[in-house]
């Protein structure tokens, strides 16, 4: 191939650059965030699975009009009325930083921003997907589907007590069928004969599963039943499914 013809990233081995459009990257994370925060009804608890800052959420929430404050108005008031900054802080007793966390996105983000962002939402409608279709065929093809688009993902055990979970690339250049718990930084890792002995329990059930023992006496099983309840195998009950989801 004429070298020519050829940009000096591909010669070099390098991928090339994704370029984003702002406005399209912007109005999908808002929707996403929107979508997340009515099945949440928290902003800790999105910012949790799209991997934010709350108070980013926050206003990202503004920004598309999911939430309202009084504030919002009131310093939007006072601003088209040209006050600073400063003088709205005296009127209403808040700092920069509040007013600041009151306000919508007015700027477009940076590059750098913006590719994280898209990435995010790429996540999120990936985990989603998984869900959906092991809702529909619960096999453990689909399961082990879900696994592979939960990594890293912020799950928490029936206690309350976080954890995340990675799975490494074998030789053959697809995932071992391990998992990986950051809580088990000293043990062994979770295997999928865990998950899948776990799972095929969880078929067996009718009603809400009570606590992890319930599905049998199974290796890891305070994290994995975290898992089976993220993906929409089991119903637990209220108070464990708040701990669960992080709250």
């Amino acid at each position: 191939m004429d070298e020519n013809t050829v940009g000096k990233g591909a010669r070099r081995g390098r991928p090339p650059k994704k370029e984003y459009d702002p406005a399209a990257v912007l109005q999908e994370l808002l929707d996403t965030v929107d979508e997340v925060y009515r099945e949440k009804q928290e902003i800790k608890a999105t910012a949790a699975e799209l991997d934010l800052a709350t108070l980013k959420v926050k206003k990202l929430l503004i920004t598309s009009g999911q939430l309202n404050y009084q504030e919002t108005e009131l310093i939007q008031r006072l601003r088209e009325e040209g006050k600073s900054l400063e003088q709205i802080g005296e009127i209403l007793h808040l700092s920069r930083a509040s007013i600041n966390s009151y306000l919508p996105y007015s700027k477009v983000p940076y590059k750098g921003e913006l590719s994280q962002n898209a990435e995010r939402v790429k996540k999120y409608q990936l985990r989603r997907k998984a869900v959906a279709k092991l809702k529909e065929e619960p096999t453990e093809e689909n399961l082990w589907q879900c696994i592979i688009a939960f990594q890293a993902y912020p799950f928490f055990t029936a206690s309350g007590l976080p954890f995340t979970y990675e799975l490494k690339l074998g030789r053959n250049g697809e995932f071992t069928k391990e998992l990986f718990v950051d809580r088990m930084a000293n043990s062994k890792s979770l295997t999928w004969s865990s998950v899948r002995i776990a799972f095929e329990r969880a078929r067996e059930q009718s009603g809400i599963v009570e606590r992890p023992k319930a599905l049998g006496d199974i290796r890891g099983i305070s994290y994995v039943y975290s898992l089976l309840w993220r993906f929409g195998m089991i119903a637990v009950p209220e108070k464990i499914a708040e701990k669960m989801g992080g709250s």
